[in-house]
């Protein structure tokens, strides 16, 4: 489980920009106007060979500057309930604000590592100018340039030793499956859920949001044995309180993480919308196995075959390049298929833990390679010999020996991922396909 780090302070200090920089992505929005993120924006972030999860927690949209610092005081409190790490982010062009000591006195109570990094350190005079941040009583701080980079690979250093060692998985609790049943607001998850056990175990409403926390239950019926996770929709931000907004996501990534399987709820009255891929997005980088659920089957009046692959069609064709996972129809009001979901969700968790012996791998994939080889570069052949799959990796994770690695290109490897689930029953999830040296 990769350890959670949460960037906090107050606005326009440089938040988003620190988050672009350690995930190495543009997915964070950018600019010089207070307030510009006002979604949570999620990421992973790899530095020596470990990897931990970043949350920017942005600015808040606010009707008055009372209210805006209000919000932030909730945020922090939220974010060191949540987090494994804090680091709080101030401007050292602008020196120490009201706000800023606010959140410091914040997070001095907190039991929880805080990095207090200063950021827009351009230059040396800026880094001298960075003393009296000492005052906030939170240690060294620590100089960096999001914009340029500097003093960001140290942090990430330090990011590392304060988070410990990884933890090891080896509980016997650990080797259960885990079943997270995820989407947006209202799509239905509690009720399938409910719907599972036989029981009212957790509260349905039509309100957005009624399920805030994520709940865990242990299933063994009918010769399960896996658990259940019912989280909070993950949803934009709009109309809702941002405290429980901000708590609910933080849990639900956590969800997604923890879990083998994913069941997405889709809502069959709404279709699929842009959240819904966005869920998409958390779970494929999490490299997590997928299953599709289009719950509210019985309120769709055109149930014919057309409209089914019409609907299987428009899903797979928003989702790809991934797009080998199942798809099933349900309806948790009237339990129309929900065991089918569940005994998918198995054969795809044992699609997961799938090994292909060396021997079968080669004699499938070596004819094949050699009938479609690689596309030659620069007049250079490339030349594939051998093949295997990995030991002890998170998802099924494949080989391949070739004399030139580096001209592999990534259509070749999807083209051999495509062979390899022709071949072998891989449905849901996710396959690495990796080129080495000979």
């Amino acid at each position: 489980m990769s350890k959670l780090v949460a960037i906090v302070g107050r606005p326009n200090v440089g938040k988003s920009t620190l988050f672009n920089r350690l995930t190495g992505t543009r997915q964070a929005i950018v600019s010089d106007q207070a307030g510009t993120t006002r979604d949570r924006q999620y990421g992973k972030c790899e530095w020596g060979k470990r990897e931990f999860s970043l949350v920017d927690t942005g600015g808040w949209v606010v009707n008055s500057d009372d209210i805006f610092e209000e919000e932030i005081r909730k945020q922090v409190s939220l974010a060191t309930d949540e987090a494994d790490l804090i680091l709080f982010l101030v401007d050292v062009k602008n020196g120490i604000t009201d706000l800023d000591a606010e959140v410091a006195s914040i997070l001095r109570r907190s039991k929880l590592p805080v990095i207090l990094c200063a950021n827009k350190a351009d230059n040396n005079a800026d880094i001298y100018s960075a003393a009296e941040f000492y005052s906030l009583g939170l240690g060294d701080p620590y100089c960096v340039s999001a914009v340029t980079g500097s003093g960001t690979g140290d942090l990430l250093d330090l990011i590392l030793e304060k988070l410990g060692p990884e933890a090891e998985n080896d509980d016997e609790e650990e080797q259960i499956p885990r079943f997270s049943v995820v989407g947006r607001p209202n799509a239905g998850k509690s009720s399938i859920i409910n719907a599972f056990l036989g029981e009212d175990r957790n509260i349905v409403t039509d309100i957005a949001g009624t399920t805030r926390d994520s709940i865990l239950t242990r299933y063994t019926k009918f010769g399960f044995d896996f658990y259940l996770v019912d989280t909070a929709g993950i949803r934009r931000k709009n109309k809702v309180t941002e405290d429980l907004e901000f708590y609910s996501v933080m849990r639900a990534i956590r969800s997604i993480e923890n879990s083998d399987v994913c069941i997405l709820m889709i809502d069959a009255t709404r279709g699929i919308e842009s959240q819904d891929l966005n869920i998409v997005q958390i779970i494929q980088r999490n490299s997590k196995s997928l299953v599709v659920v289009v719950n509210k089957w019985d309120l769709v009046e055109d149930k014919s075959n057309t409209a089914i692959t019409h609907f299987e069609n428009t899903i797979r064709d928003r989702m790809a390049p991934f797009v080998d996972f199942p798809i099933i129809f349900a309806s948790a009001l009237t339990k129309q298929r929900i065991f089918k979901v569940l005994e998918t969700a198995k054969e795809v968790y044992l699609s997961r833990k799938r090994r292909v012996p060396t021997s079968k791998l080669n004699e499938e994939m070596l004819p094949l390679i050699e009938a479609y080889p690689p596309p030659s570069i620069k007049g250079k052949y490339i030349k594939i010999k051998y093949c295997a799959q990995l030991p002890k990796t998170q998802i099924p994770s494949f080989v391949f020996y070739a004399n030139l690695p580096q001209y592999v290109k990534e259509p070749y490897r999807r083209f051999l991922e495509n062979k390899i689930r022709e071949r072998w029953d891989f449905t849901g999830t996710p396959i690495n396909i990796f080129i080495r040296q000979k």
